[in-house]
């Protein structure tokens, strides 16, 4: 009989590689597994439902409650025509034939849309409770939390009933240190959350120490390694759409354009390097800044942006690459300990990078000798390796020949038989557990 699993994930799930693999792989394995994420109404294509095989379904629950966008609607509709000073009246008059509570509310609700942090509020307590709906829609076995900003839904789901399920809490991150999340309350949420957990993953086993060193035990590991690519890619036409001759050398960057990755150092380093063109694939908040910055000194014409890919089209794009960067900056733990994905994929391509010297980043880099080692503080230190590597193209090539040798090590092939174990054991939990309430 099919084990039924109900995972939640805090964003649209149109790019997130990790809990793809996880749901795919689970239902491959004989699971059926809901997965609940989020809608985007700007995307138009993207559907509410989507059924990516018979047993691995997600569903996306809307952004907006219906009251908020009614309220929307109505105070641009004055706005564009200048009433905005109407607007108390209709309020008033909205007052004369309803009770004094749903004025009140209706008013409370005004407000909220006029503030955005009240909107926010509103607007994420809404995507809450309709996960959590949806979470006890059916009768699910498992419920898989994918970071902090989803445990409250599977406690909520999995404990809060007469019937306890096992709940899977997947760290992606360090909630307790990581850029964005200063304040101190994320930790004592986690540590506050901890206790209902059945089983904590990780990424990798810095993390697994230190979170035995935060809360007292060891979680299990799930390392973030890509699908291994059996067949041979055709790289995405990447010189001909940025205007580049085919000789140009791609020194690329691919991922998400946040604060803390070093991207403003390779801007930097870019006017020492001899040759090659710098390329940024993705978005995200800094991309603007960064865009700014490239102008600012001059440098249209050796850095190019494109927007992210799809994942199915990402590794053709990578193929272009003759180095690739991954140079997180040590601003937090979570930096410092990451096995960033996007350093595996450069590997699955067979292109060598230019890595910070981070544990679990260095430990593959050197160890495997698919690249080099730098300073990702220092852009003077990127550029020297940079053309280290563009000075010893034989090198290159030979670093690109591990790569072959590293892929058949660092896959999920061979990973996702850690995610079956963790699933297989949480079974077992399940059964003692219900054996030991029938003979209670």
């Amino acid at each position: 009989m099919k084990k039924n699993v109900c995972m939640f994930v805090w964003n649209h799930f149109t790019n997130d590689a990790r809990v793809m693999r996880e749901c795919t792989t689970l239902s491959e394995a004989g699971y059926h597994v809901d997965l609940i994420a989020i809608h985007d109404p700007n995307e138009q294509n993207l559907p509410l439902f989507e059924e990516f095989n018979e047993s691995f379904h997600v569903h996306r629950v809307k952004r907006y409650p219906p009251l908020l966008q009614f309220l929307q609607r109505t105070i641009r509709f004055f706005a564009r025509r200048k009433l905005l000073a109407l607007l108390p009246l209709l309020i008033i008059g909205f007052a004369l034939y309803t009770f004094p509570l749903m004025t009140s509310l209706f008013i409370l609700m005004a407000l909220m849309t006029l503030q955005p942090k009240s909107r926010t509020v509103w607007i994420r307590s809404s995507i809450f409770m309709r996960m959590v709906f949806k979470g006890r829609s059916r009768p699910y076995d498992i419920y898989h939390s994918n970071d902090l900003n989803t445990l409250p839904q599977g406690v909520l789901c999995s404990k809060f009933r007469f019937k306890k399920k096992n709940l899977i809490y997947d760290s992606h991150e360090v909630q307790t240190s990581r850029t964005g999340y200063d304040s101190g309350i994320y930790a004592k949420m986690e540590g506050l959350l901890l206790p209902f957990v059945n089983t904590m993953i990780v990424e990798n086993h810095t993390r697994a120490k230190y979170n035995e060193e935060f809360y007292g035990f060891y979680p299990e590991v799930l390392h973030n390694y890509p699908f291994q690519v059996e067949e041979e890619v055709e790289s995405a036409p990447l010189h001909k759409e940025l205007g580049l001759p085919k000789s140009e050398k791609i020194l690329l960057y691919q991922g998400g354009i946040q604060t803390g990755r070093g991207l403003d150092k390779l801007v930097q380093a870019m006017p020492f390097i001899k040759e090659g063109t710098l390329v940024f694939i993705g978005d995200g908040r800094i991309k603007t800044d960064l865009q700014t910055q490239v102008k600012k000194m001059g440098l249209e014409d050796r850095i190019k942006f494109i927007p992210k890919v799809p994942l199915a089209e990402l590794p053709s794009y990578t193929k272009n690459a003759y180095i690739g960067f991954q140079v997180l900056n040590n601003v937090c733990f979570n930096h410092y300990s990451a096995s960033s994905n996007k350093l595996f994929e450069y590997i699955m391509a067979e292109v060598p990078v230019v890595a910070c010297d981070f544990p679990e980043i260095k430990k593959v880099v050197e160890g495997e000798g698919t690249g080099v080692c730098v300073d990702s503080h220092n852009h003077e230190d990127i550029a020297e390796k940079v053309n280290y590597l563009l000075s010893n193209p034989e090198l290159v090539k030979e670093m690109s020949a591990r790569c072959i040798k590293a892929k058949a090590i660092y896959n999920w092939d061979s990973e996702k038989n850690t995610l079956l174990t963790i699933y297989k054991n949480s079974q077992l939990i399940s059964s003692k557990n219900t054996a030991s309430m029938e003979m209670d």
